[in-house]
């Protein structure tokens, strides 16, 4: 593939990503009746598990923690898509990847489920779930895409090749 190619296919899925990151922002933050739904479901389900308080407001893996994440993840990748300083996009899509692998697992473990309720009652069909199955495929699509980048991020990466001992 051409670096041109690549730089456009890497570009499109940052765009997507920060897309769909940036448009969320607006229920985590202002405490929208979608988001106390699907935090209030995961954090009834921690609670049922001794862990209460893990999805509340001020828990560790609140709406707000959540929401700054894919902020900054939104913010790196679109850094490195405009400033050309690929290291800031592996680490956004890096960032992406670990964030929306939380929620999905969260959608197929959890009473949460594929659906999410609306705020009139109806099921969304699945649409929150399948915005995030894509935001997952473009994360490890831009990290295949930039992986000498990302290597470059890990520790033993700027000294070593792999995971092989000099």
């Amino acid at each position: 593939m051409t670096d041109r190619k690549r730089r456009f296919l890497a570009g499109t899925m940052s765009l997507y990503i920060a897309f769909v990151f940036i448009q969320s922002l607006f229920f985590k933050f202002t405490d929208s009746p979608e988001t106390q739904y699907i935090f209030g479901t995961l954090d009834a389900w921690a609670a049922s598990l001794g862990f209460a308080g893990l999805f509340a407001p001020n828990g560790p893996f609140s709406q707000y923690v959540v929401g700054s994440a894919e902020l900054v993840a939104s913010l790196l990748l679109l850094a490195g898509l405009f400033t050309g300083r690929v290291p800031f996009q592996a680490a956004g899509a890096l960032l992406a990847l670990g964030v929306i692998s939380g929620a999905i697992f969260f959608h197929l473990f959890t009473p949460l489920g594929v659906q999410v309720v609306n705020t009139d009652g109806s099921l969304d069909g699945g649409q929150l779930f399948a915005l995030a199955c894509g935001v997952w495929i473009a994360s490890a699509g831009i990290l295949a895409l930039r992986r000498s980048h990302v290597l470059a991020l890990l520790p033993f990466g700027r000294s070593h090749t792999g995971l092989r001992r000099s």
